[in-house]
């Protein structure tokens, strides 16, 4: 059962922005993102690893640095800067951490107690900031009595580490967070605390929700989106039945009864996914186009095809306008799942991850990337918590080339599964749904 409440995502628009206004909120992203990559810059090394917590120490370090102050920068955004930074850097830290346990368990020529070791490290916070740092550390407990080269092992991990650490980055400053005693809502609108004292800026809003945690403000061409977060109670849909769901690309979701919802999802992805492609690769030729311009001294010509050929905006707005037609689409499906089946748990598998060393074609590269299973799963568990649903996620190994009839082998063609052993046909979807419920009940 999930818990009694869950914070949900609002969405909130301003009425468009007098110029002063737009310059206003600019600034304070602009400084936002300062702080974010003065955060980052001072506390994303090794050096820093073992310090990220309490993140009250990086806030009193950061107040006293003198930053706040060369800004001008209310504490209502800069604190909320430094906190978020701070938030990056651990998740840097944990993707790093798991590329090193991809790297070390594809390595054939470590012993099972030379990764039991590696693994002890990444999983003690202080031991591998140690070892990062060549300082000194003690052996852990379950370590105790096993006879390994550490010396060998921790310049292993180290270059590792230096492979897969890279610091994040600002790529835009077109959004900022405040806290709430950095607003107030009134007269139809918000309130923005500035940067000259006892003064506001006001925000006009086309809608009267108010919230009581810190916002997010994203800029747009002459308006800003809030977004809120605000607590709201799960939801009880009384549902007793466990639904074993395949989560795909051609159809949504299809699950073990043979239910299938978001039949077609292919049709609307496909189509797009030809189209950017196509869009591609004439932007592609207008580049290389405007370059052979530049070496020949047509400057006239060369900005001619910059400004007629490689914009962003109308490219943006259309990719972001069928994403969201998906997007909804796949809600849409979701919640009639949910109606009509009604399950108190939900079985899905955990996302199956391809292989980096292996190289795609064009079209399946952009095919994977605009794949929406990540969202899909990402959905359907907040639409679980909403709905007091059990969520889990099982290991996908054996579900998709396992007959769910037989337990044999079987001979997946395109969309279609069939067993040599016991004659069983199905899509490859419906096969690896019911894998997924044998699996679960532990009938596999």
């Amino acid at each position: 059962m999930a818990d009694a409440t869950i914070i949900k995502t609002i969405c909130q628009h301003s009425r468009p922005l007098p110029a002063d206004t737009m310059a206003f909120l600019r600034g304070i992203a602009e400084d936002y993102a300062k702080v974010r990559a003065a955060t980052y810059e001072r506390y994303g090394g090794i050096r820093s690893l073992n310090h990220l917590t309490p993140v009250y120490n990086i806030l009193s370090e950061m107040r006293s640095c003198g930053l706040r102050s060369q800004l001008d920068l209310p504490s209502a955004y800069y604190e909320l800067a430094v906190m978020e930074a701070v938030t990056d850097i651990k998740s840097m830290w944990g993707t790093v951490k798991n590329k090193v346990r991809e790297a070390i368990s594809g390595r054939d020529r470590l012993t099972a107690d030379e990764l039991k070791y590696l693994r002890t490290v990444l999983r003690i916070d202080t031991v591998f900031a140690a070892v990062l740092n060549r300082r000194k550390y003690e052996m852990p407990q379950n370590m105790e009595g096993i006879s390994v080269e550490t010396g060998r092992l921790n310049n292993l991990l180290c270059r590792l580490v230096r492979q897969c650490h890279m610091k994040p980055a600002v790529r835009k400053a077109d959004y900022f967070r405040v806290t709430p005693a950095g607003y107030c809502y009134k007269d139809g609108g918000i309130y923005l605390v500035s940067r000259i004292k006892r003064r506001r800026v006001f925000l006009p809003l086309k809608d009267g929700q108010v919230s009581s945690h810190q916002i997010c403000v994203r800029l747009g061409d002459g308006e800003a989106n809030l977004y809120l977060y605000r607590e709201s109670e799960a939801k009880d849909i009384s549902g007793s039945a466990s639904v074993y769901a395949y989560i795909g690309y051609q159809d949504a979701v299809t699950l073990s009864n043979g239910h299938v919802y978001g039949a077609g999802l292919d049709r609307l992805v496909s189509p797009e996914t030809e189209r950017l492609n196509a869009k591609n690769q004439a932007r592609s030729r207008a580049v290389r186009s405007r370059l052979d311009s530049l070496k020949a001294g047509d400057m006239a010509k060369a900005e001619r095809i910059r400004a007629s050929n490689l914009g962003k905006k109308k490219y943006d707005r259309q990719k972001q306008r069928a994403r969201d037609r998906t997007q909804n689409f796949i809600n849409a499906e979701l919640n009639r799942m949910i109606e009509a089946e009604k399950p108190k748990r939900i079985v899905i598998t955990k996302l199956i991850v391809k292989p980096r060393t292996r190289h795609y074609s064009p079209q399946a590269n952009r095919r994977l990337a605009r794949s929406f299973g990540s969202y899909i799963r990402r959905r359907l568990e907040e639409k679980c918590r909403l709905y007091g649903i059990e969520f889990v996620a099982i290991n996908p190994k054996g579900t998709g080339s396992t007959c769910s009839a037989c337990g044999s082998e079987g001979i997946r063609e395109k969309q279609d599964f069939h067993c040599e052993n016991c004659g069983y046909a199905a899509t490859i979807a419906q096969n690896t749904a019911r894998n997924i419920e044998r699996m679960s009940k532990g009938t596999i």
